[in-house]
Formats: C-alpha cells, sequence, structure tokens
C-alpha cells in the first residue's frame, strides 16, 4: 500500500495534489513544459504504479504544464539503439503503459495544448477534455524512422478506425481538438483557462459515487485494453527495437563512413 506523503514529491517529472481524494498529476520539466526523454519514460510507470496502490485515490487528473501536454522531446528520435539498451525501453515501455490501465479509478485528461508525443497517455484515460489550440499526432515513431509499436499502433486503430488510425501513424497526421472532438477522441473542448476547472468539477462529481462504484466502473471499461496490451505490447515494442537496431553500427542499414 502506497501512501501520499511517500510519493507525493518522488518524481522530478511530475507535481502532485490531492484534494479530498482527486489527485492531480502536472507533467513538467523543472516547472516548464514537459520534454519527454529517458527521465519520464523511466519515472512515469513508476508513478502510475504508487498511484494505483494508494486507497486513497478516488480520481485522477493527468495534466501538462503551460501551453503543451508533450509536445517535443529532449534529444532526437532514438533510431540507432543496440539490443542491451534496446531491453530498457522494452521493460520501461511496456510498463509505462500497463501501470496507467492499473490506475482502479476513473482518470481524466485535461490536455493543455498540443500532444504530439505519447498522446496515448492522454486518450486512453476514461474522459479526455482539450484546450481548444491542443492537437494530436505521433511524431517521434515512423516520420522519426521507428516503428510505431510502443502501443501506439493499438492505441489508434482502436480510436480513430484501423484505417484511418494506420493513415495517422504513417503519414504524422495532426489532429485538431475539435477534429478529434468530432471522432469521439475527445469528450469537450474549451479554452485553456476553463480546463482545469472543468476537469475538477467533472471529478468531484465522479466522486459523489460510493467508491466501489467508482473503482469497479474503471476495472470494467479497461479490462479489454489491458488484454489488448497485455497480448500485443510487447511484440511491437520487439519489433519497434529490431527495426532501430539494425541502424546501430554495423547493421545493414548503418550510415556508411
Amino acid at each position: 500500500m502506497a501512501k501520499f506523503e511517500e510519493y507525493a514529491d518522488k518524481y522530478k517529472f511530475v507535481k502532485m495534489e490531492r484534494r479530498d481524494g482527486i489527485l492531480q498529476m502536472t507533467l513538467h520539466s523543472d516547472g516548464k513544459e514537459l520534454l519527454w526523454g529517458a527521465g519520464p519514460h523511466r519515472e512515469l510507470g513508476d508513478c502510475f504504479w504508487d498511484i494505483a496502490n494508494d486507497p486513497h485515490n478516488k480520481v485522477i487528473i493527468l495534466t501538462g504544464t503551460g501551453k503543451d501536454f508533450i509536445a517535443e522531446l529532449d534529444e532526437g528520435p532514438l533510431t540507432t539503439i543496440p539490443t542491451k539498451v534496446w531491453d530498457k525501453i522494452y521493460f520501461e515501455g511496456k510498463k509505462l503503459l500497463t501501470t496507467l490501465l492499473d490506475v482502479p479509478v476513473p482518470m481524466i485528461a485535461a490536455v493543455n495544448g498540443p500532444a504530439n508525443v505519447h498522446a496515448e497517455l492522454a486518450v486512453l484515460c476514461d474522459i479526455v477534455l482539450a484546450a481548444d489550440h491542443a492537437n494530436f499526432s505521433d511524431a517521434p515513431h515512423f516520420s522519426g524512422g521507428l516503428v510505431p509499436g510502443d502501443g501506439v499502433h493499438l492505441v489508434w486503430p482502436l480510436l480513430l478506425g484501423p484505417n484511418r488510425g494506420r493513415y495517422f501513424l504513417l503519414t504524422g497526421e495532426e489532429i485538431s481538438a475539435e477534429e478529434a472532438k468530432s471522432l469521439g477522441v475527445v469528450a469537450e473542448v474549451m479554452p485553456q483557462d476553463d480546463l482545469l476547472p472543468r476537469a475538477w468539477e467533472l471529478a468531484e462529481k465522479l466522486c459523489q459515487q460510493p467508491t466501489l462504484t467508482m473503482r469497479y466502473a474503471r476495472v470494467a471499461m479497461t479490462q479489454q485494453l489491458k488484454k489488448m496490451m497485455l497480448e500485443n505490447l510487447g511484440y511491437g515494442l520487439a519489433l519497434e527495437g529490431l527495426a532501430a537496431s539494425d541502424f546501430w553500427p554495423g547493421g545493414e542499414n548503418a550510415p556508411k563512413e
């Protein structure tokens, strides 16, 4: 069992605050917009595990800092990776999404701006709200030379439909907040200043239900998602790593001196 006071300040890239059982997770890099890299990739799986194991959490709000949800990388695309390095990414990549889905209480995403890196963290939440300037894309993978195999290959075809989902991943398409709403990816779109107040309003409304009703509703609604991840996430990550390792020095497609 985890206790909030033991993990509230544990993570470098996640600011946490909790009131009446509602826990807001704000992603950041040194208090500014989150730059995705090895640190967040490592931390977030552990963070979701702590949150999942704290019975005093009733609803989770996931949001970003400033004008972006997760818009940029703090390093270039990881297209040159030996197997021993990819093994760590493989382990953390599985944990990142499986522990998010293991959180046994409703999750609300307040997408405060562009979600171009790991947008699936937001759209896997139960309720997705977006600022009107937000957009969604999968920038780091296929457009950067990587197989989109870390869960995006499952999430986006599920949300957009098989053909549109594959188009989205292979072309690097950006979907605006309003279009995402029309496609059923986002529930509500609003000005950024209204976003967190609306998320808290919804969270407080959810908290009016009995605790077990909230917890078991979340479990029931994520069961098929968890099954899908269990069957296919590791395979996708393995293919992503296999293709990336081909660019490592000595690989068939390694740059020639």
